[in-house]
């Protein structure tokens, strides 16, 4: 099935260090721009990490320190990545938690806006698992009928992925044909960064999830604690939790003086 779209949707897939989110570093990136009338632009690009590769990581995606020893850091492509990612939407198979969250990091550690307001995400992996429960090799075999070679290259799991999303439409009558329905129904809950440290109430207003202010508004707690903006700044949180906070601390200034 043909995807139904009204801007172009990116597909990607990243290998990395370790799964990390905050200090982990990417080691391969593959995209596939899929345009509204069906043109395909693919990007698959290996990266200097300029940290180790641990061993239990090239064990898994076969990518060895002195394979990437000659290739651009992530700051050489953050620029060509974020034109290709400009104005997409964007889709992953386990995206939403871990790809999505650890480009944003790569991004804005190297000084390249990454902002998820204007974008809907599709995570691949939360369709099949309410539908199925399964692994990425398991689906691909369960929708599409095909073995998945070189699984963990992010080429050939980018490339899955997008074949299986349009499995899952073929297959299932009550799966919509709408990027924004399938993000619906591809986020487990709604988080107002990455990473799942800020969340969304009832009412649409911004909530720790951790720690003693769990389930408490961030800008009540703002005002009634400065100091823990202070505290998440300086601590071991994503890039992206501390620009999201930062975001809300500014709205909750401008309201003031407005």
């Amino acid at each position: 099935m043909k995807l139904n779209l009204t801007k172009p949707l990116v597909f990607f897939d990243l290998e990395t260090t370790g799964i990390n989110i905050a200090s982990d570093r990417i080691v391969e990136i593959s995209i596939l721009k899929v345009h509204p009338n069906g043109k395909e632009e693919t990007y698959t690009q290996r990266v200097n990490p300029i940290v180790e590769i641990p061993k239990e990581a090239s064990d898994i995606h076969g990518i060895m320190n002195e394979e990437v020893l000659n290739e651009p850091t992530f700051k050489e492509i953050a620029q060509k990545v974020s034109d290709l990612l400009n104005g997409c939407d964007l889709a992953g198979f386990n995206s939403n938690r871990f790809d999505i969250p650890l480009l944003a990091e790569e991004m804005l550690r190297v000084d390249t806006d990454f902002d998820m307001k204007n974008r809907l995400a599709i995570d691949v992996q939360t369709i099949f698992h309410k539908k199925e429960q399964r692994t990425l090799s398991a689906g691909y075999q369960f929708y599409c009928d095909k073995e998945l070679e070189n699984a963990h290259s992010a080429e050939a799991d980018t490339i899955a992925t997008y074949e299986i999303l349009k499995a899952q439409l073929d297959k299932y009558d009550d799966l919509e044909n709408d990027t924004k329905l399938l993000s619906e129904f591809s986020t487990q809950r709604k988080r107002a960064d990455f990473a799942g440290f800020l969340l969304y109430d009832d009412s649409g207003d911004e909530i720790f999830s951790f720690g003693k202010y769990k389930g408490k508004k961030v800008t009540d707690i703002l005002d009634e604690n400065p100091g823990y903006y202070a505290w998440i700044q300086n601590a071991d949180f994503p890039l992206y939790t501390k620009k999201v906070l930062t975001e809300i601390k500014l709205r909750g200034f401008n309201n003031k003086l407005f």
